[in-house]
């Protein structure tokens, strides 16, 4: 499969935050690049497909959108 990312992610394993709309729901981090990110949450429902990711250790936080979705994990690109 050729790799169709604009930048290479590294993998990882960090805490994040989905927040969105005053609400907030935990995720955990499973790879990170300069262009966006694949999150794992309890399940995908209720996540909307706009919203602002929060990692603490990486001191980052960013809006972004949603680019794909497959059971627990989604994708999600910077915007």
């Amino acid at each position: 499969m050729d790799e169709t990312r604009i930048a290479l992610r590294r993998r990882t394993l960090k805490a994040g935050t989905i927040e969105f709309g005053g609400g907030a729901i935990d995720c955990t981090v499973r790879n990170l690049s300069t262009s966006g990110a694949a999150l794992e949450v309890v399940t995908p429902l209720f996540i909307p497909d706009r919203f602002t990711l929060f990692v603490p250790s990486e001191q980052l936080k960013r809006p972004c959108h949603i680019v794909w979705r497959k059971d627990k994990r989604i994708g999600v690109t910077f915007d």
